[in-house]
């Protein structure tokens, strides 16, 4: 089997990339802007390139059984246009060339935000859009093109996953809490009694190795993926203060307040130059999901082995090396295809 994972050089891609090679029985083929940047070791078939480009789409899925959709441009904060180029439209493109191409089996990278927090913890369960979330909205709006498009010449497994920690991962919830933390202005929400969904990334990889192994039986299915245990907020803010000095809030508000709060926050941005201290997305990254791992150990066997404190331990690590500044609440916008960039 002829395995392409496209995003090869982030997060997702490269655990993706790592544990299917590991495997030894498939055939995996890189999809990357920066081949340089992917993972040491990796002996594969590299397709260097960009999804934003019309050529190298129209080749990019010959000979391919399976797709991995690991690429993504990320927001946690407007960017609604960006969001649109740099994810939406690339993705459609690259779902078109993989039905055209005759690939049996697309594997979609989503997000257990995507129903939460009122029905998450049924991964069939349609998404919810949320105004102040346009990159959001944009994969959900890619969940439903898949289920609509879904058939038996083109299965679709859709995999929401929790919240990233790890290694080489540079936007999400730990990049932005960290620093927020120790400015003593971010209070607990909810007394930070709610579950917070983490994945780390071998976990992560392992799900979509599972899915490979296990094509779905019918057109359509949509899975969570989280990780091995659950911890509350106030868990996970306790072994950073514990293991790590980071201080803890010092009052906390209701999720309501807290939403109108990152609102205001949100609205004066256009006349500061730094990014809000928290925004709605954030608050939304915080409510309880309800997702559970169920659904998955039973249709595609996905056990998660991986402990969350060890795995934040190694990613605070690397961010202490890393991370000089403080991360933005979206990625940086790539190099525009003129000139040969890709």
């Amino acid at each position: 089997m002829r395995i392409l994972v496209t995003g090869a050089n982030g997060f997702v891609g490269s655990h993706v990339l790592l544990a299917l090679a590991a495997d030894g029985h498939h055939e995996v083929v890189a999809a990357c802007r920066n081949p340089a940047a992917l993972p040491p070791g990796f002996a594969g078939e590299i397709r260097h390139g960009d999804l934003r480009d019309t050529a190298y789409l129209k080749t990019l899925c010959e000979g391919i059984d399976t797709v991995c959709h690991a690429a993504a441009w990320t927001s946690l904060f407007g960017q609604a246009d960006a969001s649109r180029r740099l994810f939406l439209e690339p993705s459609l493109g690259l779902i078109d060339a993989a039905r055209r191409a005759g690939v049996r089996h697309f594997i979609n990278t989503s997000t257990t935000s995507a129903a939460a927090p009122r029905s998450a913890s049924d991964g069939n369960e349609p998404g919810i859009e949320r105004r102040f979330w346009p990159h959001l909205n944009n994969v959900i709006h890619l969940e439903n093109r898949l289920r609509t498009l879904a058939e038996d010449a083109f299965r679709v497994t859709n995999l929401r996953l929790g919240n990233f920690i790890g290694e080489r991962y540079g936007l999400g919830l730990l990049p932005i809490l960290v620093p927020r933390l120790k400015t003593h202005l971010v209070p607990w929400v909810a007394g930070g009694r709610s579950p917070l969904p983490l994945l780390p990334g071998e976990d992560l990889g392992e799900a979509f190795h599972c899915a490979v192994a296990q094509p779905p039986a019918h057109p359509w299915r949509s899975l969570n993926i989280v990780g091995r245990s659950t911890p509350t907020v106030r868990e996970l803010i306790d072994h950073l203060h514990a293991r790590h000095g980071l201080p803890r809030p010092h009052f906390s508000i209701p999720f309501a307040v807290a939403h109108r709060f990152a609102a205001a926050m949100e609205a004066i941005d256009r006349w500061v130059p730094w990014d809000p201290l928290v925004t709605r997305s954030v608050v939304h990254l915080l409510e309880d999901t309800g997702a559970v791992n169920a659904q998955a150990e039973e249709e595609i066997g996905y056990r998660p082995r991986q402990d969350w404190r060890e795995t934040i331990d190694r990613q605070l690590e690397e961010m202490s090396e890393r991370e000089t500044r403080t991360m933005r609440m979206c990625r940086p916008i790539p190099d525009d295809l003129e000139g040969g960039h890709t």
